[in-house]
């Protein structure tokens, strides 16, 4: 090569410009409010280090949680608790599954929560023969069985 300085000054250029350019889009800790700051505090001596992207998710969940009441809070502990002691596998197939809830119509989205809050009422010996019920179906049967499911969960088991 003719002129390797010149090429290594080109990519110490690039290098540079491009931390430069990171260094302009990230958060500066600072620039959180003491609430925020206060809720990640675990991160600050990592916050540097943590791509725009994570910094921003970060900013965006410190200001949701000074939104949320006590129930809310807790009930987020104890989805992380959840999350923690899932294994990779699971968590994989938790996102899978928010994906295609998340890609639903509204009102089936409401049907499925109602129906949700109905299982969750009912007696543990009907549970869990429903849930081998559901495990011994296939995808297919599983399908056409979500299909068919009446606007509202049975009455009886509503409010017991």
């Amino acid at each position: 090569m003719k002129h390797p300085n010149l090429l290594l000054a080109a990519i110490l250029l690039v290098t540079l410009h491009g931390q430069t350019l990171f260094a302009a889009e990230s958060i500066a800790w600072d620039t959180l409010t003491p609430q925020q700051q206060k809720i990640l505090r675990s991160a600050k001596d990592r916050w540097d280090s943590f791509s725009i992207e994570k910094q921003r998710l970060l900013r965006a969940g410190a200001t949701r949680w000074q939104n949320m009441t006590p129930e809310q809070r807790a009930r987020a502990r104890k989805n992380l608790k959840r999350w923690k002691q899932m294994t990779p596998e699971q968590r994989k197939k938790f996102k899978q599954r928010l994906k295609i809830f998340g890609n639903l119509p509204p009102e089936k989205k409401r049907k499925l929560r109602e129906y949700r809050q109905w299982f969750k009422q009912l007696p543990p010996e009907r549970k869990q023969e429903l849930r081998k019920r559901w495990q011994r179906m296939s995808p297919t049967e599983r399908r056409r069985r979500l299909d068919k499911l009446p606007p509202h969960p049975p009455e009886k088991h509503k409010h017991q």
